[in-house]
Parts: C-alpha cells; sequence; structure tokens
C-alpha cells in the first residue's frame, strides 16, 4: 500500500478497492473512511468528545425510546451514493427501518439527523465537503455541528424536502437554553449535551 499525508497531520491516505476496505473495517480496530477508492484513517477522539457524544446518545436515547425513530452510534457507516462514500457518524438517528446498502448491515442509507462533535483535525471537513455529500441524501434533513471547546452549537435543517438547496443556519451558545430538533420534534437542553464538560 503507498500511504500520502493530507492537509491535516494526523489523517493518512492510501487507496484500496470497495470490497478491500470493507474487509480490512470488519476487522480493524481503527476507523477509516472511504472516499471513492482513497481510504482516510480517522483520528481518534479526545475525552471531552467522547463525553459530548455519549450525552447525547443517552439523553436522544431516552426522548427516542418510544417512538419510531432510531439513533446509532459511531459503529455504522452511512453510505453515500453519489460520491461512492462511506463514512462515520458521530450519532445518526433514522425514521423507521434502517435502509441497508444491498446485502450490507453496516453501511446506512436514510439518515434524518446526523451530529458531528467537532475535532480540530476534522472540522473543516466536517463542515464542508462532508456536509455537502450528506446534503446529496434524500432523507437527511438536519445536521448538528457540536464545538468540544466551548458550549456552541450549529444547527442546520432543511426547509425544502423537495431539494437540498434551502438550509435554515443557526447557532446555539446559551448554555441555559435549549435546542429543538425538527426532524425528531424534541427539545434537547444544552446543559445534557454538556453535563459534566468543564471548559
Amino acid at each position: 500500500m503507498v500511504f500520502a499525508h493530507t492537509s491535516s497531520s494526523d489523517v493518512i491516505t492510501t487507496r484500496l478497492t470497495l470490497d478491500e476496505y470493507r474487509a480490512m473495517e470488519e476487522i480493524n480496530p481503527e476507523r477509516h473512511e472511504y472516499r471513492d477508492g482513497e481510504i482516510i484513517t480517522m483520528s481518534g477522539g479526545s475525552e471531552a468528545h467522547s463525553a459530548i457524544a455519549s450525552n447525547l446518545l443517552i439523553y436522544l436515547g431516552f426522548l427516542l425510546r418510544d417512538t419510531d425513530f432510531r439513533l446509532y452510534n459511531s459503529d455504522l457507516r452511512v453510505w453515500i451514493p453519489e460520491y461512492q462514500c462511506g463514512t462515520y457518524t458521530d450519532l445518526m438517528v433514522v425514521n423507521g427501518k434502517p435502509e441497508f446498502n444491498g446485502t450490507r448491515n453496516d453501511e446506512i442509507l436514510n439518515p434524518l439527523l446526523i451530529i458531528e462533535v467537532l475535532s480540530p483535525s476534522t472540522e473543516a471537513y466536517d463542515r464542508g465537503d462532508k456536509f455537502r455529500k450528506y446534503r446529496s441524501i434524500g432523507s437527511f434533513c438536519e445536521y448538528l455541528l457540536v464545538s468540544q471547546t466551548e458550549p456552541y452549537i450549529e444547527q442546520y435543517h432543511n426547509l425544502d424536502g423537495n431539494s437540498n438547496d434551502r438550509w435554515l443556519w443557526q447557532v446555539h451558545y446559551h448554555i441555559e437554553r435549549a435546542i429543538i430538533l425538527h426532524s425528531l420534534n424534541v427539545e434537547i437542553p444544552l446543559t445534557e449535551i454538556y453535563r459534566r464538560i468543564n471548559f
């Protein structure tokens, strides 16, 4: 294999076929993103990153327990057909049953809500190319970008279910307030997202 460094110092890329990539992901403890033949080794997260993702998983899991929504952590990939891209989210929610990519049971096609806890090495990608790729998914209609360094969350919500070019952007930074998740019709306080996080 030939490895090449990307613009971030802790992300390494190489090229594999899709079958080789999937076989590798089944046995490798590290996470990798597949971008049309290019394999990106994803860096590990911090304690704050893990704690925030866990807070969101616990609180949303409780809110959604008696609904048709299904909440998933970072163990499953989102498959983005238009870009031949398989990537991991920190959290995602599916409405009803998950749609899988062919015979795969580890690649979801129909996320409704995606949440990313921002890291220095991935923040630009999460805001830019990754968000653009997510918007090609017909079911995808809400996106949260959660800072791990301060109480600050950016929320994007699709205003038009028939297109992917009318997104409302909203910023949340008052720790005493809550975020309304439009796709789920639930509210989550910032104090729950940042519970036991010290800035």
